[in-house]
């Protein structure tokens, strides 16, 4: 499968990018340079909505942690949405849930 990218430009300091597809090695390139171009902005709050995201690998993983440090590095936020279950336990597992922004994940959504 692909990965669709819909970035949405709501005002001058927040980007709102919505991800629908798989994130894996074949389609991180394409988001890391998206993710990166919104994080090295001054001040800039990076909103990802991966609530149309089925599949994630390591590879993903590896450009939320790249992202993460380019947001900080930069003084911008960085801040992900919408998480299925599935997702959200690779980023459980891997511990990413205690340094990276997590709101809004459907099982919460749910209750």
């Amino acid at each position: 499968m692909n990965l669709q990218i819909q970035k949405k430009d709501t005002d001058n300091h927040i980007d709102e990018l919505v991800l629908i597809g798989e994130v894996d090695a074949y389609t991180a390139p394409k988001l890391k340079e998206t993710l990166l171009e919104s994080t090295q902005k001054q001040g800039q709050k990076v909103v990802v909505d991966l609530s149309g995201v089925q599949y994630m690998d390591s590879t993903g993983l590896g450009v939320f942690v790249g992202a993460l440090k380019s947001s900080q590095q930069s003084g911008s936020t960085l801040t992900l949405t919408g998480m299925t279950e599935r997702v959200e336990r690779l980023f459980e597992i891997t511990g990413l849930t205690e340094v990276i922004n997590i709101e809004n994940t459907q099982e919460e959504e749910a209750r």
